[in-house]
């Protein structure tokens, strides 16, 4: 008995672990997309961005004061999608 139980406990730590390895790896790419948009296109290609116009302002500046925020909204609704359908997953969503 003892031992079922103790079968179930490493099933189970192993589930969590890997449950916990995807998590970490949307975080990462969400993290990564973020850093793009907000310091690659808001410094680091803002001058070649700079020759495109949205709303009358330069489209670096505006990613660097605007667009970095939006992305980050629209990426904390992905997470929540994603983790979503992570906790349906691995039978975590009850």
């Amino acid at each position: 008995m003892e031992e079922n139980n103790l079968q179930n406990k490493e099933a189970h730590n192993k589930k969590m672990q890997a449950y916990w390895r995807e998590n970490l790896r949307y975080l990462l790419i969400l993290l990564v997309i973020w850093f793009l948009v907000s310091f690659g296109a808001g410094i680091l290609f803002a001058p070649s961005l700079d020759s495109i116009r949205l709303g009358g302002f330069k489209l670096g500046f505006w990613f660097a004061q605007q667009g970095s925020i939006y992305a980050f909204v629209v990426l904390v609704f992905v997470y929540v999608w994603l983790m979503n359908r992570l906790d349906k997953k691995y039978g975590l969503d009850k």
